[in-house]
């Protein structure tokens, strides 16, 4: 299967979805159209052409996803592939297990009168 030249431009929504950024190409394309996707600070339009070299920051729900360019593909590739196709700069996503938050174990049930008092200490909703 050929690939595309590492050098040519290419749409940044084919590009983030020909990495498995994205699942399909719409919803790159959706994500750039909600703002997203951002090159440079400024969002980036689903057609603006990138380029080796190119910062690609995608918003996600919890964490950001930062990615810097260095080969492009126009058509989607298999994932050994996608990885050595960027360098990921993102920062650690810091889960609420690992800030030390209590978790309720699963199927405990509802939660105390106490229980839910000190929930809403712990959050500061008073």
């Amino acid at each position: 299967m050929p690939e595309t030249a590492p050098t040519s431009p290419v749409r940044v929504d084919a590009w983030l979805w020909s990495v498995r950024v994205f699942k399909t190409r719409s919803e790159a394309t959706t994500a750039c159209r909600a703002g997203h996707v951002t090159i440079g600070g400024d969002p980036a339009k689903a057609s603006l052409k990138i380029s080796p070299g190119t910062t690609v920051r995608v918003r996600r729900p919890g964490h950001e996803i930062v990615l810097e360019v260095v080969h492009t593909h126009a058509k989607r590739v298999g994932a050994p592939v996608a990885q050595r196709a960027y360098r990921d700069h993102s920062p650690e996503r810091i889960r609420p297990r690992d800030v030390g938050l209590p978790v309720r174990p699963r199927g405990a049930g509802r939660p105390t009168k106490r229980e839910r008092r000190q929930l809403d200490r712990l959050r500061g909703d008073f």
